[in-house]
């Protein structure tokens, strides 16, 4: 059981990697973690430019159940097509 608002860190991680054809993905994954190291919630955004200037962001928030695993509660997807922009 947590007790305070100490007990929990926030976690941050950003990989991004440009792809043979010029597409361009950033992904974003924040997490809370006890004091033990457990995974408690994420919220993951990802988004990616193709060389069309199509852009797509997906995001997935997620929450530990009683089960330990990461379960997605909702989740957000954006396209905005390359002519539109």
């Amino acid at each position: 059981m947590i007790e305070n608002d100490d007990d929990i860190s926030e976690v941050e991680v950003v990989t991004s990697a440009v792809g043979d054809d010029g597409t361009v993905v950033v992904d974003d994954l924040k997490a809370l973690v006890d004091h033990d190291g457990n995974v408690l919630a994420t919220d993951e955004t990802i988004a990616m430019e193709s060389p069309d200037g199509t852009i797509v962001i997906d995001e997935v928030i997620s929450v530990a159940g009683d089960d330990g695993e990461l379960h997605a509660i909702e989740e957000d997807v954006v396209v905005i097509d390359g002519d539109d922009s």
